[in-house]
């Protein structure tokens, strides 16, 4: 069974309705990204930091998945399926997607400020005062600005067994997520899906200048026929 990794960005949760800070001068809904993004806004004010996730938390719950992630599920029907998502949100696995690998954490999930390495599923609102067993501040689970991307050395081995790769909605331009084009292998199969696409086409990178809500059901139904 030929394995697919599918390689996703902002740009598919934004058709399901989440709201980006890619386009918008790094503001995130009017925020500076550092000062709700970043160890040093966390240290600065970190009330601001939790009502910033408590909004986007609300938000996520209120989305559902578009048709590009319920094709995604569909692939797994011929293929052996690996989703490496820069998004937070849960919507991969909303639409049944079954191997979901998040680069830069889960909003639906808090870590402890003491143990970085406890972590709980969480979906109601975080507040200052919530804390876990050993009674420190529980905090996002959330890759911020400056911080290591813990999953990426395990991205990148999925990316090296890819015999197919699929990017969709990302820029590729914000590492280390944009280096893992640099595990596939010389043979592999490359598709970009983006509508504004910025990778160059070569012998094995097909170019699908379309929204990933058109984009990937018209890839997905050509690879399952």
């Amino acid at each position: 069974m030929k394995h697919i990794v599918v390689l996703t960005g902002a740009g598919i949760s934004a058709e399901s309705g989440i709201k980006t800070f890619r386009d918008a001068d790094g503001l995130w809904e009017g925020h500076d990204i550092m000062e709700v993004a970043s160890p040093e806004g966390w240290k600065k004010n970190p009330k601001k930091v939790l009502e910033f996730y408590n909004q986007r938390r609300k938000q996520l719950l209120e989305v559902s998945p578009n048709p590009a992630h319920f094709a995604i599920k569909e692939l797994e029907k011929l293929y052996d399926v690996s989703v490496i998502t820069q998004n937070i949100d849960d919507l991969h696995e909303r639409a049944g997607s079954s191997k979901v690998y998040h680069l830069h954490g889960e909003l639906l999930k808090v870590q402890s400020t003491f143990d970085e390495d406890l972590i709980m599923d969480w979906r109601k609102d975080l507040n200052i005062g919530h804390f876990c067993e050993h009674n420190f501040q529980l905090r996002p689970y959330v890759v911020w600005f400056g911080e290591a991307v813990k999953m990426f050395p395990k991205a990148a081995e999925i990316t090296e067994k890819a015999d197919i790769l699929i990017i969709i909605g990302t820029s590729m331009q914000v590492y280390p997520a944009a280096a893992l084009l640099d595990y596939a292998k010389d043979n592999t199969s490359i598709y970009f899906i983006d509508p504004q696409p910025n990778l160059l086409k070569s012998t094995n990178v097909e170019i699908i200048p379309k929204k990933a809500s058109l984009g990937v059901p018209e890839l997905v139904s050509r690879l399952l026929e």
